[in-house]
C-alpha cells in the first residue's frame, strides 16, 4: 500500500469513527451530567440544557459553582467578580458525553495565570454529543445562551465585556462566534482554537466565527490539512490574526509512527494534530517567559524560505493567550515553527548565500547541512531546505532554520556538503549522475559560498558570516567550510520592537 492510500484508508476510518459511532473527542468535571430529553431547535431559551460552572479552586475533582441566569443568589455564593476579567471556556463536538484532559489542563492553566479571574465553562454537553451535523445545528441555539447569559451579568454586575473573553475549542469557536454576534455590545476577545472545518469552510461571516464578532479574534489553526475534500480544522482565515502552526498542517510530535507508538490507534492521529491548537494555548499561558512568536506571511511555502522573518509595522506576534491586539485588520496571516513538546517555542533564521558553480557542478545536485554554534549551546547537523527542491546554482538561495533550544549569540556556522555514501538521498543521487555518465566515474564537483547572511527573527538581529579561512571558499561533496562573524554592511542595530 503506497503512502497516499494508507493516508487515505487511515481518514476512512477516523472519520467513519467520528461521524457515526460511540467515540468521542471530550471527561466530565466531576459532578456534572448531561442528560437531555428534548433540545430547542427554534433559538428560544434551552431551559438550563447549558451549564456554566464556575471554577472556584484548582482541584479540578472539586464540582465547582453553577451560574444561572436571573437567580441572583447563585453570584454571590459562586464568589462572582464583575470587576475582574470573565473567561468562557467551550467545547466542542463530543460522542462519548465527557470532557476529555486537555479541558482540565486548560481549565488549570488559565486560573493559574489568573487567579483573579473569573473562569466559566460552559457544557453544551447534551446538544453536543450528537452526530456531529446534529451538533452543528446547535451551535447557534448554545451561542443564544452563552449571549443570553452575558448580558444578565450586564444587566445585574455591570459587566464589562471589554474583560470577557471567550476561548472556543473545534466547534465550540464557531459557538463563541455566535455568542459574540447575538451578545448586546462588543465582546473584549474571542479565540478560536482550530475551529472546526465541515460544515463551516466557506460559508458567510454570519454562520462562523469571524472578525466582526469580538473586538478581537485571534485563532489558532493546527489541522487544516484535507483529505476527501473536508479539512477537521477550517482552512479559511476567519479572525483578526490568524496563526498556521507548522503550516497548520503536520504538527511535530502527531506524524503517524510517532502517535502509533504511543497510543496505538489511528483515531489519536487526528486527535493530536487537532486538539495541539489547545496545548499551543497553555503552553502560553504556562510558559510566559519562552513565548512562542509568529510571523506575518502571504503563505507557508514563504515562510518556509526564511522570507518573512519581519516584526516591521506589526508583522510579528505573540501566539497563544500571550497575542496582541494589533491595529484593526482582518484575517492576518501569521506562521511559525514548533517542537513537538512544551516548551513549543522554538527560535528561528533565516539565511542566505550565493553559491557560484565553479567546476563540472552544472548537475551538482548538492545535499547541504548547517550546523550552528552559539555563545550557550550549539545545534546538530541541520538540513538546508530550500523549499523548491534543489540548491540554484551561481543564485542567492534563501531559507529557514529553526532551532529547538536556544543557542545564545551565533559565533560560528559550519556548512558541509553531503558525501555520497552519506545518506540513502545521496547514494540516489550518485546513482543517477554515475548512470548518465555512462559508468564513468563523474569529475568531483566544485561549489563556492563566500559568505552567509543571516537574520534572527526573535531579536530581528542581522549579521554577515564570512569564510574563517579566506582562501578556502569553495566546497565539495564530503567537505565543509566554516564561516565567522564579519562586516560587509549586513550587521546593523536591530529596529526597535513592541515589548511581547
Amino acid at each position: 500500500m503506497n503512502h497516499k492510500a494508507l493516508l487515505l484508508w487511515i481518514f476512512l476510518q477516523c472519520a467513519a469513527a467520528l461521524f457515526s459511532s460511540a467515540l468521542g473527542e471530550n471527561a466530565v468535571l466531576k459532578g456534572e451530567d448531561s442528560g437531555l430529553d428534548e433540545l430547542s431547535t427554534d433559538g428560544r431559551a434551552l431551559d438550563g440544557a447549558v451549564k456554566y460552572n464556575m471554577r472556584k479552586s484548582l482541584d479540578l475533582e472539586h464540582e465547582g459553582c453553577y451560574l444561572q441566569a436571573g437567580k441572583k443568589d447563585c453570584l454571590q455564593e459562586c464568589g462572582f467578580n464583575a470587576t475582574a476579567k470573565t473567561i468562557f471556556i467551550i467545547h466542542g463536538w463530543t460522542m462519548s458525553g465527557m470532557f476529555e484532559s486537555w479541558m482540565h489542563k486548560l481549565v488549570a492553566a488559565v486560573m493559574r495565570r489568573e487567579s483573579e479571574a473569573n473562569v466559566v465553562v460552559v457544557d453544551w454537553i447534551a446538544m453536543a454529543q450528537q452526530l456531529y451535523p446534529d451538533a452543528v445545528n446547535h451551535t447557534q441555539n448554545v451561542g443564544l445562551d452563552i449571549a443570553a447569559m452575558i448580558n444578565w451579568l450586564q444587566d445585574e454586575q455591570q459587566l464589562p465585556l471589554e474583560k470577557v473573553h471567550l476561548i472556543g475549542y473545534s466547534l465550540g469557536a464557531h459557538v463563541a462566534g455566535y455568542a459574540g454576534m447575538y451578545v448586546r455590545g462588543t465582546i473584549g476577545r474571542i479565540t478560536g482554537l482550530d475551529p472546526a472545518g465541515p460544515m463551516f469552510e466557506g460559508v458567510e461571516e454570519q454562520r462562523r466565527l469571524s472578525p466582526d464578532d469580538a473586538d478581537f479574534v485571534d485563532v489558532l489553526h493546527t489541522y487544516t490539512r484535507e483529505a476527501l475534500g473536508v479539512s477537521i480544522g477550517i482552512q479559511q482565515p476567519i479572525g483578526d490574526i490568524d496563526i498556521y502552526p507548522n503550516g497548520g498542517d503536520v504538527q511535530p510530535g502527531c506524524a503517524l509512527g510517532d502517535v502509533l507508538a504511543v497510543a496505538g490507534n489511528f483515531m489519536e492521529v487526528m486527535k493530536c494534530e487537532h486538539e495541539r491548537a489547545v496545548h499551543l494555548f497553555v503552553d502560553s499561558l504556562m510558559n510566559k517567559d519562552h513565548m512562542s512568536f509568529a510571523f506575518q506571511c502571504t503563505g507557508p511555502d514563504r515562510f518556509k524560505k526564511g522570507i518573512c522573518l519581519s516584526c516591521r509595522k506589526n508583522r510579528c506576534n505573540n501566539i497563544g493567550y500571550n497575542t496582541r491586539k494589533m491595529r484593526k485588520r482582518r484575517n492576518s496571516k501569521m506562521y511559525l515553527k514548533t517542537r513537538a513538546d512544551t516548551p513549543f517555542g522554538g527560535y528561528h533564521y533565516q539565511m542566505k548565500m550565493h553559491v557560484f558553480n565553479r567546476k563540472e557542478a552544472d548537475h551538482a545536485d548538492p545535499t547541504f547541512h548547517v550546523k550552528l554554534y552559539g555563545a550557550h549551546n550549539d545545534t546538530a547537523n541541520i538540513f538546508v531546505d530550500v523549499h523548491d527542491g534543489a540548491v540554484g546554482l551561481n543564485l542567492t538561495n534563501t531559507f529557514l532554520v529553526f532551532t529547538e533550544d536556544e543557542i545564545g549569540d551565533l559565533l560560528k556556522i559550519q556548512l558541509s556538503w553531503e558525501g555520497d555514501s552519506e545518506s540513502w538521498n545521496s547514494v540516489w543521487k550518485n546513482i543517477k549522475k554515475t548512470f548518465w555518465s555512462w559508468n564513468t566515474k563523474p569529475p568531483k564537483p566544485v561549489l563556492e559560498v563566500r559568505r552567509i547572511r543571516v537574520k534572527a527573527g526573535e531579536t530581528q538581529k542581522k549579521f554577515t558570516f564570512c569564510a574563517q579561512d579566506p582562501g578556502k571558499t569553495e566546497i565539495s561533496p564530503g567537505e565543509s567550510v566554516t564561516f565567522v562573524k564579519c562586516r560587509d554592511g549586513w550587521e546593523v542595530k536591530p529596529r526597535k520592537r513592541l515589548p511581547m
